[in-house]
């Protein structure tokens, strides 16, 4: 082993209290030494490469001599390096070999001389050994443990007891005087209960917290070398509740000099006094004067009661004793039965009692019976299953010294044995394909001796939305599914360090990631959310309807193991289709056995087994309820490989391919991919989802030129993609010309109609409203040449989003980091069309608080939008990254102020675009942006509309919905207002207080649907200030019209938003200051409070028109304008007056509105629903 070395090195000898102590080694200037030869193997070597002295160690100044080391291996002695020390030496320091003469010089300051043990010199003997009396530098081995000798105390309270804890020895005498406590028994055997010897005497005074003297157990000897009055070596006086000295029949007391002295003990009978005098083995005569006033109070000459029977069961200890009948019936009042857990039978009565009340035997009055002939008896519930229990029985009586009393003897009764509570910490994971392994660890409560396992295992169907997704979209990932593997099998091995390549090897450096890496990472990226969402849905148990909380164990604890163990559980669907489950049947397998651990086998590649083990007892024939994990096989090899040739059928310009599905997929087949290639032009792919395929068996290729072409399918499953098929060759023949030119004849023609009909209409609308438009550039063009881009930062609605630089897109700004947005190169004319109209919908918002347009890049490919750029990213992913590392289950929230800034800075966003007639439809955490700054801003409106031309938006099609952010309804009709996008506003803040939690966890899509459309609302989250959970409830109004709005919303709260927001935000800008108006005529507001509850209603709080030139008017001029979310309600005097507005320090105030703490009608305000009112928006208040 090579360290080190040094160009010169000393060694000087130092002193410590005169004698000599140890060298010191002085390092001047220090070199890492060269590489050693291999044929050196570990051994050191001089700086020309030359071998070491195997006893050298770092370096040495000639070859092969131990005299030449830069330091020893093991020892150094007289020069020398040496693997052990001489005879005649000892060990020092762990690096030095001294004679016995050294050691007995070398001390060290408040300790004893060192001594000399097992050929090493140290400062005190190892553990168990002690210090020969007679060779005081040479060690003993102890009899058993060793002595701790300890001086004379005066114990008083348990504290002063506490300073002799673990003393063995007394030097002197032990004065005990405790007069008052809790729990003194335990305390005092604690602390004394290892005094073994007592040089001088013993005496118990006034002690008046003491029962009994089993405390000091280990007493086994009383010298006497001092004794109190010249004449006793134990006293005890005056203790009033003292009862027993020791139990002799298993406790040996030697005196070795003096007598015993026993005054004014009232419960101490003279019987044990007595046997303590035999006992301790004292010569001297027993005189009655030392022994006066004793058992005045007790009774000492005891009727011995015997137990007749005992019945027993789990929980429970019937017992009769004979009946004890005094010489005057009178004198017996009742009867005490006393009982507490004994694991062994060494107990007595006064075990664990003292004087002060502390007792550890539990106890029941039994009452006299009426028939003095029948044996009293009673029953000891609500005991454990197979446990011992000590128990014993005393009489109690009016006591004087002529009246006797009567106990029983104490005797142990075992309780049977019960059902075994459940398995604990059960785990599991895979192996194979084919096999799961099962761990658990023991009920805590094994209720028995003879304990088997029950295990019970049945497969799982995969989630119900695997089967109806269409996976080919490009707007859906495959989701990740992960076996349950290596949970376990790395217990008996410790990790090794990735970052050292071993114990003689240098460390080594990490190596750099490959493409494939880093595409792996992102993708892992992007499907981590999708999975978490996954779990929550497979594990948790959906919501019932009446909102009460779920319990995960509820359905497995709530059925008796009788029903567990009758019979099969079945898992039926129901009716099925292609896009949902099928109709599956799983029953359970069982299997018993006696160890904790077990293998399960025959399982099916990558699926899904949930897997119960219960804790059986032989003796009763019960189990426990079960313990329950749900774990995944491994993927099986080519189990995703189609198992039988590609055939084709030639239709014209066209071919239809076919091929078999795998038989035993890993999971669920997915999707099914298909390349295939004109001769030698590029591959181009196809993907057929799942439901195409279980309808047609197939794909057709369509629009095929003529020639030779090959194409090849592979399948992809929840465990990933199989292999290609062998490819296949197929040709396909020219098509005759004249066949296009008839198609084109009637293809063409309607189509140029359609679309020069389309254009006359264009110029009634504006340029943003019909799939046709070409978008033609303007001033938010940026030259390509002005933008770089930097690095990917994720997927989008449309494409890839980059990070880049801008040059000149931002005034004073030379260069800027932006966002750039592009669109797939696979993307249709639709396609690019849309992703620049939304680019052409944010050139009119000019709003803090939500993301802007920067530019456009629309010449040339690919089409660019360039955005201002949010470096923290969305809302959702920031919320999540504020959790804790460890999983609790309550997180650390973000203060209450930083949450309500939160919810201004989204609410005012919002207000702007409902100011600008936009609505939103999908407002979500994962939809808002933020800053650099922690400013939260609106963001992505791939699903913005603007509604000028009307009051709704209502959603056609069978698109996919954001369901646990809409309001009823929008679930109902598909009505989009402003009031829908408050609800989902409502969701939002219930996503910041819940840090991203997902929305009605555990339950599906259909049953968040069906659960909100009957007036659910989500609970309130932990640790959630009751100011923010009133807001949200004011958002989840069932009835629309009684949702605030936006800018309601930031009035109620603007009191507690930080000073910054008043001179960024749109609430406090001049845009949404109202016009100075006349006064507001009351009447019409009174009209406007009782406008009756209709699905085209949309009562909104004033706010001027904020429209554009650019913004789409409408179709017909005829038509008068429809009122859209901020227009006040038609009314004759309403049109040109509007109330007056606050101060912009305070911002705009909103009387269009009736009050909410007002209580209205039931049909007006709920729309039906019972037991519901308006409540008042929480004021914010200063915190």
């Amino acid at each position: 082993m090579n360290i080190w070395r040094c160009d010169e090195h000393h060694s000087e000898s130092t002193n410590l209290n005169g004698y000599l102590n140890l060298f010191k080694y002085h390092f001047p200037s220090c070199v890492f030494p060269p590489v050693c030869p291999k044929g050196c193997r570990q051994r050191a070597c001089t700086d020309s490469g030359e071998c070491c002295h195997p006893q050298c160690l770092g370096s040495c100044t000639v070859p092969d001599n131990d005299r030449a080391c830069a330091a020893c291996q093991h020892y150094y002695h007289e020069g020398r390096c040496v693997e052990d020390c001489p005879l005649g030496t000892y060990k020092f320091e762990g690096w030095r070999c001294i004679t016995k003469d050294f050691c007995s010089k070398v001390h060290l300051p408040d300790y004893d001389r060192f001594v000399i043990h097992g050929g090493e010199c140290m400062s005190d003997c190892p553990p168990g050994f002690t210090r020969d009396e007679n060779r005081s530098m040479f060690c003993t081995a102890c009899d058993g443990l060793c002595d701790k000798i300890c001086d004379e105390k005066v114990i008083d309270s348990v504290d002063a007891a506490q300073s002799l804890k673990g003393c063995t020895v007394i030097k002197g005498n032990l004065h005990i005087n405790i007069r008052r406590g809790t729990n003194i028994a335990s305390e005092l055997e604690n602390f004394l209960g290892l005094i073994k010897t007592v040089t001088g005497y013993i005496k118990i005074r006034s002690s008046h917290a003491l029962s009994s003297l089993s405390f000091l157990k280990s007493l086994r000897y009383i010298h006497g070398e001092e004794l109190w009055e010249d004449m006793y070596a134990f006293a005890a006086l005056d203790n009033q509740h003292l009862q027993l000295l020791w139990d002799w029949s298993q406790h040996n007391l030697t005196i070795n000099a003096g007598k015993l002295y026993f005054r004014l003990n009232p419960k101490l009978c003279m019987s044990e006094i007595r046997k303590m005098w035999e006992k301790t083995g004292i010569k001297e005569k027993f005189l009655e004067g030392d022994f006066r006033n004793n058992g005045d109070r007790a009774s000492c000459g005891s009727e011995i009661l015997k137990f007749i029977s005992n019945t027993t069961s789990s929980n429970k200890i019937k017992l009769m004793w004979d009946g004890f009948r005094p010489a005057n019936s009178r004198d017996l009042v009742s009867f005490i039965v006393y009982y507490k857990e004994a694991p062994f039978q060494n107990l007595t009565e006064f075990d664990g009692q003292d004087g002060c009340g502390s007792d550890s035997w539990n106890m029941v009055d039994v009452d006299l019976q009426e028939d003095q002939t029948q044996n009293p008896g009673v029953t000891l519930t609500m005991l454990k299953p197979w446990t011992q229990y000590a128990i014993f029985v005393k009489a109690v009586t009016l006591v004087d010294r002529q009246r006797l009393g009567a106990k029983s003897e104490v005797v142990y009764i075992w309780t049977k044995p019960s059902a075994p509570s459940m398995p604990v910490d059960i785990r599991a994971y895979s192996n194979s394909s084919s096999k799961l392994v099962v761990r658990w660890s023991p009920p805590v409560s094994p209720n028995g001796n003879s304990t088997y396992y029950l295990l019970r295992w049945k497969q799982q169907g995969e989630d119900r939305e695997l089967y109806q997704h269409n996976y080919c979209s490009k707007d859906m990932k495959i989701p990740i599914r992960i076996s349950a593997t290596g949970l376990t099998e790395l217990e008996d091995t410790k990790p090794t360090n990735p970052e050292t390549g071993g114990r003689e090897k240098a460390p080594c450096c990490k190596c750099p990631k490959t493409e494939e890496d880093l595409k792996r990472n992102e993708e892992d990226i992007y499907y981590r959310k999708a999975f978490e969402n996954f779990l929550h849905n497979a594990i948790f148990t959906p919501r019932p309807p009446d909102r009460r909380r779920r319990d995960l164990f509820g359905v497995a604890n709530a059925t008796s193991i009788h029903t567990l163990l009758a019979g099969n559980w079945n898992l039926t669907e129901g009716n099925f289709s292609d896009d949902e489950p099928p109709r599956q049947e799983f029953s359970f397998i069982e299997k018993k056995v006696k160890e904790r651990s077990t293998d399960i086998g025959g399982l099916q590649p990558f699926t899904v087994y949930r897997i119960d083990v219960h804790a059986c007892n032989k003796e009763v024939r019960h189990c426990s309820v079960a313990a329950f994990i749900f774990s995944r096989t491994k993927a099986a090899e080519r189990a995703d490989d189609i198992p039988g040739p590609v055939t084709w059928e030639h239709l014209e310009s066209s071919v239809f391919l076919k091929w078999p599905e795998p038989q035993k997929p890993n999971g669920l087949i997915l999707l099914y991919e298909i390349q295939y290639r004109l001769g030698t032009e590029p591959e181009k792919h196809e993907c057929v989802s799942r439901q195409h395929y279980r309808k047609h068996k197939g794909v057709k290729l369509s629009n095929l030129g003529a020639g030779n072409y090959s194409a090849r399918v592979r399948a992809t499953s929840l465990a990933g993609n199989g292999s290609w098929t062998e490819p296949i060759a197929f040709y396909v023949n020219q098509v005759e010309q004249s066949n296009y030119d008839h198609y084109l004849y009637y293809i063409i023609i309607p189509i140029f109609l359609i679309w020069q009909n389309q254009f006359v209409n264009m110029q009634l609308v504006c340029n943003s409203c019909t799939l046709f438009t070409v978008y033609v550039p303007d001033e938010w063009e940026v030259e390509r040449e002005k933008i770089t881009m930097c690095r990917e930062l994720g997927q989008g609605s449309f494409g890839m989003v980059y990070e880049g630089i801008a040059k000149g897109v931002v005034k004073d700004e030379p260069e800027t980091r932006v966002a750039i947005k592009t669109v797939n190169e696979s993307a249709t004319l639709h396609e690019r069309i849309e992703f620049l109209n939304e680019a052409s919908v944010m050139k009119e918002f000019n709003c803090h608080h939500v993301v802007r347009l920067l530019g456009v890049v629309s010449q040339g490919q690919p089409t660019l939008v360039i955005m201002e750029l949010m470096t923290r990213g969305d809302l959702k992913s920031y919320l999540r990254s504020l959790r804790s590392a460890e999983n609790t289950s309550s997180l650390p929230l973000p203060p209450l102020k930083k949450m309500i800034q939160m919810a201004g800075e989204i609410a005012d966003g919002m207000a702007y675009l409902n100011a600008n007639k936009f609505v939103h439809r999908d407002l979500a955490a994962r939809n808002c942006m933020v800053a650099e700054d922690f400013i939260v801003k609106i963001g992505d409106f791939g699903m913005t509309r603007d509604i000028y031309e009307t009051d709704y938006y209502r959603k056609g099609g069978k698109g996919l919905l954001p369901v646990r952010w809409m309001s009823p309804e929008s679930l109902k009709d598909g009505v989009f207002t402003t009031m829908s996008d408050v609800w989902s506003f409502g969701v939002v803040l219930w996503e910041i207080a819940t840090l991203a939690e997902q929305p009605y966890q555990g339950m599906s899509n259909e049953q968040v649907l069906r659960f909100v459309m009957e007036g659910g609302l989500l609970d309130k989250p932990d640790n959630c200030p009751d100011m923010l959970f009133e807001l949200m409830r004011m958002c989840w109004q069932y009835n629309p019209k009684m949702r605030p709005s936006f800018l309601e919303i930031i009035s109620s709260i603007k009191e507690d938003l930080e000073a910054g927001f008043k001179e960024t935000s749109f609430f406090y800008s001049e845009e949404n200051k109202p016009p100075d108006m006349e006064e507001l005529d009351m009447e019409n507001v009174g009209a406007m409070e009782n406008v009756p509850l209709e699905p085209s209603s949309n009562l909104q709080p004033l706010a001027p028109s904020m429209a554009s030139p650019q913004q789409c008017a409408p179709a017909s001029q005829g038509s008068s304008t429809p009122a859209g979310p901020s227009s006040p309600p038609s009314s004759p005097s309403s049109t040109d007056k509007h109330p007056l507005s606050a101060s912009a320090a305070n911002g705009p105030s909103m009387v269009l509105r009736s009050p909410f703490d007002e209580t209205q009608s039931y049909a007006h305000m709920n729309g039906g629903r019972k037991n519901e009112r308006a409540l008042p928006l929480p004021q914010s208040s200063a915190c």
